[in-house]
């Protein structure tokens, strides 16, 4: 599945780039979008659709950019489609539904989490997937003072992505939505539990970094990097159970 989901995050990658060749071209020729109207909604597409241009170069150069959005994002959702019927067939099933129970991580997350992590109980600690991911500061040492940077982004850099975008997830305060409700349908009171404490842990830690002046960027990777200790304790407890229920079968 690894190479699945990093294909998706080219292909997210590429549709950034090409929503931005759109952009630029409308700047360049003085157009400006219509009041009110937000940037890759359905109602600023068609507007784009819309758009005529008198010469014929133009027009072209136009609507060849405009149709490569529309190639890569069909291409995105055939990839996604893939990675749902992936993540209902994988012997990993269980560990990527009991993920799903934390806030900000949905279907793609939880499948890019376990193709990028494979086994979790292969680290014994947090701290270990914590340094894989390089999610970790660095520190530097002046005598017996030891100062604590930047992360190190010596790990896994597409682990390091999808744990940042779940992250903001925390920005606001703790709290059972719908989606997440029935996200959690199903599964074990202790998975259930370990989400929760990690909603309130982390929305508390989020606003206390960002009362104390620090950056949101900064913060959310501070949450981001507990939120992978939150992620290790959930895939470990069910792997265990599988485990277990191997052997009593």
């Amino acid at each position: 599945m690894r190479d699945l989901v990093r294909s998706r995050e080219d292909a997210k990658e590429d549709l950034l780039r090409a929503k931005h060749r759109v952009l630029k071209f409308l700047q360049r020729h003085g157009i400006e979008e219509p009041a009110g109207v937000r940037p890759w909604t359905a109602k600023y597409c068609a507007w784009l659709r819309s758009l005529q241009f008198e010469s014929t170069a133009l027009q072209v150069t136009f609507d060849e950019y405009r149709l490569a959005i529309e190639e890569i994002e069909g291409r995105l959702k055939r990839i996604e489609d893939e990675i749902h019927r992936q993540a209902e067939s994988s012997v990993h099933a269980p560990v990527i539904k009991a993920l799903q129970t934390l806030r900000g991580v949905k279907e793609v997350a939880a499948v890019t989490l376990v193709a990028e992590v494979g086994y979790f109980s292969r680290f014994t600690k947090a701290p270990q997937i914590m340094s894989y991911s390089g999610i970790v500061p660095s520190e530097h040492s002046s005598g017996s003072e030891v100062r604590r940077g930047s992360i190190t982004k010596s790990g896994n850099s597409h682990l390091r992505r999808i744990l940042i975008e779940c992250a903001w997830s925390y920005r606001h305060k703790a709290h059972m939505s719908e989606a997440i409700r029935k996200r959690q349908e199903g599964q074990p009171a202790s998975v259930r539990a370990i989400a929760w404490k990690a909603q309130v842990r982390l929305c508390q830690k989020y606003r206390s970094l960002v009362s104390k002046g620090k950056s949101s960027g900064i913060a959310v990777t501070a949450v981001a990097r507990e939120l992978l200790g939150f992620i290790w304790a959930i895939a470990r407890e069910v792997e265990q159970q599988h485990i277990n229920g191997q052997h009593a079968a």
